[in-house]
């Protein structure tokens, strides 16, 4: 007898802690008419409630439609970050081909007294004048390209 008292006993103990584990959802219809029940509606945005305060639980979850959109998002977050950072790596890699071959010329500008060019098929040489301001030309796209990356 004393064996089946406290087996009743202990089982009224864990009831209403039992009963307060499960979750209860609230939400409202297209019409405003406010619904509980155990299971999250789908398509609708839902709150827990605490059956023993009445007021919403802090751990609302999403619905899977959500989930899936911020899961979306986030992707599409992701995707938009690698493109750009994608798009840095080839002006970077732009940046130091130019610088290269700025500095590779300023060289050659410095060595030869006399540079040759072709122009409409015939070879001629640059000037003085042309010279320097081929030299001033290439100092500048050094100065762009060699130095720190500007904020642009």
């Amino acid at each position: 007898m004393n064996r089946k008292i406290l087996t009743l006993a202990v089982l009224l103990a864990v009831a209403p802690t039992m009963s307060s584990a499960a979750s209860v959802y609230k939400w409202t219809d297209e019409e405003g008419v406010t619904h509980f029940g155990d299971r999250q509606p789908t398509g609708q945005q839902a709150e827990s409630v605490s059956i023993r305060t009445g007021k919403r639980s802090e751990n609302n979850r999403q619905s899977p439609q959500e989930r899936v959109e911020a899961l979306e998002n986030r992707e599409a977050e992701n995707a938009e970050r690698q493109k750009e950072t994608a798009q840095e790596e080839a002006r970077r890699k732009q940046r130091e081909a130019n610088c290269e071959t700025a500095r590779s010329n300023l060289s050659i500008l410095k060595r030869n007294s006399r540079i040759r060019v072709e122009e409409d098929g015939e070879q001629r040489y640059l000037s003085e004048e042309e010279i320097e301001e081929q030299r001033k030309k290439f100092e500048e796209i050094a100065e762009e390209n060699c130095g720190e990356p500007s904020g642009d």
